[in-house]
């Protein structure tokens, strides 16, 4: 046995670009992570919900009374699970409505006892919305038809209405009428959810969802305008924002409202009973003596004698949104910013609402930055720029100013509106073709490890489902993206903030992942998986717990590997600068002394080459416990690399300071070992 023992000392991380034997650190790794500068494996997860509907295409998470709520939305629906903060045990998926006008309608009862006879306009009762109206033919003493005359507004498709029996003849009951509502939510496969939680600063309590689901999943600079959604959280149905109701009396093109009305402006559409599609606001003046009134001029005349009015400000966009409290901006297409008046989601006319494009390129993401004392501040990433809004009120002249605009960079890119993470005030991005991060300026984040690896083997037909997020316990940003041929994430790389380097997930299964949310009130992240699961369905999965994959009654293994540098003699031995590098003699290793923090048995697989481009030679598995004081072997290679496996159940490690015993082995200068 030889005399000299040496710490396997290398430089953490996981270097991907370049050769393998030029690389100072780790060469490959599948589930590992670096703490204190030595691998351990990535925690386990488990399956919590096992009924997702579909591919998750954005995720929120907010904690209230002791519940944690994961939302989910998919191609054509709005979920929500509930669970407690301690572990993911809970209940869902929940559906989130979607309020809207009648489109269809069928007859679930006929009912009995009614009048015979045509009855028009007859008022629908019941339901969660309000107006609509439908000619009803009863024969037969039953509902025999119905047609809706108005469509009305503010219903769900689970509504069950009906009618009064005095507006049907007077006698009657049973009758029942099902509808589908046409609401502002359209299915579609490339539905990309952007999500935010508004609050009340009057302290209620009360939260707002608010939900922006556009259509960009193929095309980051698709044109294509959706409806901005707010509901109640949790759990309430979601309607359009900008949309109010006011009452009043109407004739010809000109509608009279006996109060101040501030929220309507020229350009808004109306909808009502008896109005023509297509009518908007042409002119509004507002009185206030004698009596208040507010006098409104439409494009088109309206019919018989309307009393109430919907206005909508069309606040569709094909960016996304988000809050910087109290003001909710959206934005899109040729660097389209715009907010609403300060904490009214109605009111988009006020006097510090504002419109305004500030790029020539469509706005992709938007999140809220310290503004100090001009807050309200906020980032905006459009596909060349960034820009940053701060409110600033100033007079100039006899109007004020709102909010200025600067633009920090109009030289930039971005991957993915998917692709941006803040960590601790400092927001990182992939641009396409570099990683970016902002603090304060636009700069580079240095990545001489793994940025070839990624941008090459990147699949950038898919490029907007690369999504970001971090776990902070471990300093980590990971950013999923799907490689190769892959139309799915299937891989994830990480960037260890606290310790300024780089690694991978190497593949693994628990990089399936197409949306999550990082760990804030409920402690452990919260992703969804993008493969079906053994019921037909996706799983949404907790992670960072225990150290298996756990699903019903399921515990499978998760495999943890990494793989050392060239340990041999010709790139200066198994600790650095040990000897000089340029001896030509191979490395024989006699003994391995594990020093680990195990759970479960490992395996050494010694590897190696007798020349850079030579083929890699591998030992049998050397097998050892928590147990195991040294192994022993002769293994001979060139250019010797150890690689470290766990693959069993309840299997766990950190790595110590391992140390080898080597020696100089033969001058063989040619062939394999």
């Amino acid at each position: 046995m030889t005399a000299e023992v040496y710490n396997l000392s290398i430089a953490p991380g996981i270097q991907r670009d370049g050769t393998l034997f030029d690389a100072p650190c780790y060469v490959d790794g599948q589930w590992v992570r670096f703490q204190r500068g030595r691998p351990r494996k990535i925690w386990g997860y488990k399956g919590i919900f096992l009924n997702a509907p579909g591919i998750t295409r954005g995720m929120l998470m907010q904690s209230q009374d002791g519940e944690n709520y994961v939302y989910a939305g998919y191609s054509d629906s709005l979920q929500y699970w509930q669970t407690d903060n301690d572990d993911g045990v809970g209940s869902g998926p929940y559906p989130i409505g979607f309020y809207g006008s009648i489109a269809t309608e069928t007859i679930l009862n006929q009912g009995s006892a009614y009048t015979n006879g045509t009855y028009t306009n007859v008022s629908l009762t019941g339901g969660s919305g309000t107006g609509a109206t439908a000619n009803i033919t009863v024969s037969s003493n039953k509902v025999t038809s119905v047609t809706i005359a108005y469509a009305g507004s503010g219903y769900l498709s689970t509504d069950i209405l009906s009618a009064a029996p005095s507006s049907i003849g007077g006698t009657g009951s049973g009758f029942q009428l099902g509808i589908i509502v046409l609401s502002a939510f359209t299915a579609n496969s490339n539905n990309l959810w952007q999500f935010d939680i508004s609050y009340d600063s009057a302290g209620t309590g009360a939260l707002t969802i608010i939900a922006h689901p556009g259509q960009n999943l193929q095309d980051i600079d698709s044109t294509f305008n959706t409806p901005v959604l707010f509901g109640t959280f949790p759990g309430g149905s979601m309607s359009k924002v900008g949309v109010f109701a006011a009452t009043g009396t109407a004739s010809g093109t000109t509608i009279s409202i006996p109060t101040e009305n501030y929220l309507i402006a020229v350009g808004q559409t109306v909808t009502g009973s008896g109005i023509p599609a297509n009518t908007t606001v042409t002119f509004v003046t507002v009185v206030t003596s004698p009596s208040p009134l507010t006098t409104v001029t439409i494009s088109n005349a309206v019919s018989g004698s309307p009393t109430s009015f919907t206005f909508d400000n069309n606040v569709a966009v094909s960016g996304g949104c988000v809050m910087l409290y109290p003001y909710l901006f959206v934005y899109g297409n040729n660097g389209l910013l715009k907010n609403n008046s300060a904490g009214d989601l109605q009111n988009w006319v006020g006097a510090d609402s504002n419109e305004n494009n500030v790029a020539s390129t469509k706005i992709v993401k938007g999140l809220p930055v310290r503004g100090g004392t001009t807050a309200p501040a906020g980032l905006f990433w459009s596909l060349d720029s960034l820009i940053r809004v701060v409110y600033n009120p100033t007079t100039v002249g006899t109007s004020t100013i709102y909010w200025t605009y600067d633009i920090v960079t109009s030289q930039s890119s971005i991957l993915s509106s998917q692709c941006v993470i803040e960590y601790d005030g400092i927001y990182f991005w992939c641009g396409v073709d570099r990683f970016l991060a902002y603090n304060g300026v636009v700069q580079e984040v240095p990545n001489d490890m793994n940025m070839n690896y990624f941008f090459d083997n990147l699949n950038y037909v898919q490029r907007q489902k690369v999504w970001a997020t971090k776990i902070p316990r471990w300093g980590e940003i990971w950013w999923f993206y799907p490689k190769g041929d892959s139309v799915e994430c299937n891989d994830a790389i990480i960037f260890n903030f606290r310790d300024k380097k780089w690694y991978d997930a190497g593949q693994a299964l628990g990089a399936q992942r197409s949306a999550g949310v990082f760990s804030e009130v409920f402690r452990f992240p919260v992703w969804a998986g993008n493969q079906p699961n053994v019921l037909g369905s996706y799983t949404i999965w907790q992670h960072e717990i225990g150290v298996d994959e756990v699903y019903l009654n399921n515990v499978n293994a998760i495999e943890s590997s990494f793989e050392t540098n060239s340990l041999g003699w010709v790139s200066g031995g198994p600790s650095s600068g040990v000897v000089p590098k340029g001896l030509n003699r191979w490395i024989r290793c006699e003994r391995i002394e594990p020093d680990f923090v195990q759970t479960g048995e490992m395996s050494i697989i010694v590897t190696g080459k007798s020349y850079a481009d030579d083929e890699n030679q591998e030992s049998d598995p050397y097998v050892f416990d928590p147990a195991t004081p040294k192994i022993d072997m002769r293994e001979q290679r060139r250019e010797m690399r150890l690689k470290f496996v766990s693959n069993t159940v309840n299997g766990n490690y950190q790595m110590g300071n391992v140390l080898i015993s080597a020696d100089i082995g033969d001058e063989r200068g040619t062939g394999n070992p």
